[in-house]
């Protein structure tokens, strides 16, 4: 899983990046990219580790705001809080939205366009490309809220998830260990998100 987060990282910045230089070939495979990528977080919510699955970490709201209410150090599960878990699926959620809106997209001059464009007219893929940028500009805005959530944990809680993210180990900070599943579990992810992205862009 903590493969993946860095790649939704660079599948982001790289789609940002070439739609701002017009380099629409590498920008619509980004967008390959990312929806492979979502697929494959999808799927290893339900299949996945402890830490990585959907029921794990999401929580109703009563189970929030008792985590709010708490104290918060008691939340010593490996993977997300209660709070955090529903930032990631709404992340989540708008990278699916962005990517699925973007699959039916044109250019104004109808040159450039999704692979699913030809099912809805040139006028709505024009609208839909400029609800394709104002979703994009909401990501970027819950991107720096997650930004600024880690630098509070880094500076105020002097726990430094970044290396948690890379190492998968929290320093200072006892939690209950994850708990694995088989590797073999990811080739069925790796094959369902090939075949979704194969089947869309042919």
């Amino acid at each position: 899983m903590r493969l993946t987060h860095w790649l939704f990282v660079f599948c982001i910045t790289l789609s940002w990046w070439t739609a701002e230089q017009n380099a629409m070939d590498w920008h619509r495979y980004s967008g390959y990219a990312l929806l492979g990528l979502l697929v494959f977080r999808i799927y290893w919510g339900f299949a996945g580790s402890s830490s990585a699955r959907f029921a794990n970490f999401l929580r109703g709201p009563s189970g929030v705001m008792t985590y709010l209410r708490e104290s918060r150090e008691a939340h010593r599960d490996a993977g997300h809080n209660p709070l955090g878990g529903w930032s990631v699926a709404l992340l989540l959620t708008l990278m699916l939205s962005q990517v699925a809106i973007g699959l039916f997209v044109s250019d104004v001059d109808g040159i450039e366009s999704g692979p699913l464009s030809h099912l809805v007219s040139f006028d709505a893929s024009r609208t839909l490309a400029e609800i394709h940028e104002v979703v994009f500009n909401v990501i970027l805005t819950f991107v720096g809220l997650h930004i600024a959530a880690i630098l509070f944990y880094l500076l105020v809680k002097k726990d430094n998830l970044v290396i948690a993210m890379l190492t998968g180990h929290r320093r200072n900070v006892r939690v209950k260990p994850m708990q694995p599943v088989p590797a073999w579990r990811i080739l069925p992810g790796i094959v369902l998100a090939s075949g979704v992205v194969w089947w869309i862009a042919n």
